[in-house]
């Protein structure tokens, strides 16, 4: 499955980058994150608890961070595992491009389950990694100061 959106932050893009390589800033806005240590510069495990559907579970996983290019973007790759849920694994390309004393962050993004919560079907799954996508952005767009309705951003289908 394959999703994309566009945030504008009222910040400057290297504080924008800052935040998006900051353990603490991304563990507060990763939804039903429990856990989030960074390995490495460019690796970090992860626990986050998510219910997709009538699926409950704990995924333990990595993320990996790959072509960074400081401060205008890095590819992130990750893959957990639910346990008798199943898994997911997936690549997301983050851009920061700036403009005037903001930033307009995009990202592209593309997303593969397996397991128990595959057999949900596309259109659930499609709408859950939207939502999940609109609410780490979302967060992270309010945590940098963002105003209004930070969970309303330009987000389609690719």
């Amino acid at each position: 499955m394959d999703i994309a959106g566009a945030y504008r932050i009222p910040v400057a893009r290297e504080a924008v980058w800052a935040a998006l390589n900051d353990p603490e800033v991304l563990a507060r806005c990763i939804p039903g994150c429990k856990e989030l240590v960074q390995v490495s510069p460019e690796e970090m495990t992860a626990k986050v608890a998510l219910k997709v559907g009538p699926v409950s579970a704990t995924f333990a996983g990595t993320v990996r961070l790959e072509d960074m290019r400081p401060p205008e973007g890095y590819s992130l790759v990750g893959q957990g595992n639910g346990g008798m849920a199943g898994f997911a694994k997936g690549r997301a390309a983050v851009s920061l491009a700036a403009e005037g004393g903001e930033t307009l962050l995009t990202y592209t993004a593309k997303a593969e389950v397996g397991g128990k919560i595959a057999t949900l079907g596309g259109r659930l799954m499609q709408a859950t990694a939207r939502k999940l996508a609109d609410e780490f952005f979302g967060k992270f767009a309010a945590a940098l100061g963002a105003t209004g309705d930070p969970a309303a951003p330009r987000s389609a289908e690719a």
